[in-house]
């Protein structure tokens, strides 16, 4: 796994897992401790990601809503979608362009 960016805008990529959630966490929670507006984590490289990383994400989610920020994630792989459909958590997430739901395709 990888992250490179800023306190606004963060690409991760690789697998987010449960191998490498605390070197992720980190870096998300430093990023929204140290910036102010909107903090963007594009996905686009993101090449998977299991229960603990998707527990990251969330973490951060909450972690930017007490600081006065929002979590936006940006260019989610339709995979990654498809399982934020399935927990209902792209009602909860902030997810650029959204999710159109009928347009995923079915596997």
């Amino acid at each position: 796994m990888h992250i490179r960016g800023d306190h606004a805008e963060l690409v991760v990529g690789g697998r987010l897992d449960v191998r490498s959630a605390a070197d992720a966490r980190t870096v998300l929670h430093a990023a929204v401790d140290d910036g102010v507006g909107d903090l963007l984590l594009d996905l686009s490289e993101l090449d998977s990601w299991d229960a603990t990383g998707l527990g990251v994400i969330m973490g951060a989610h909450r972690r930017a809503g007490r600081c006065g920020r929002r979590l936006v994630l940006r260019d989610v792989p339709p995979q990654m979608q498809r399982l934020l459909v399935a927990t209902r958590l792209h009602r909860i997430l902030a997810i650029e362009g959204g999710i159109g739901v009928d347009t995923l395709p079915r596997v």
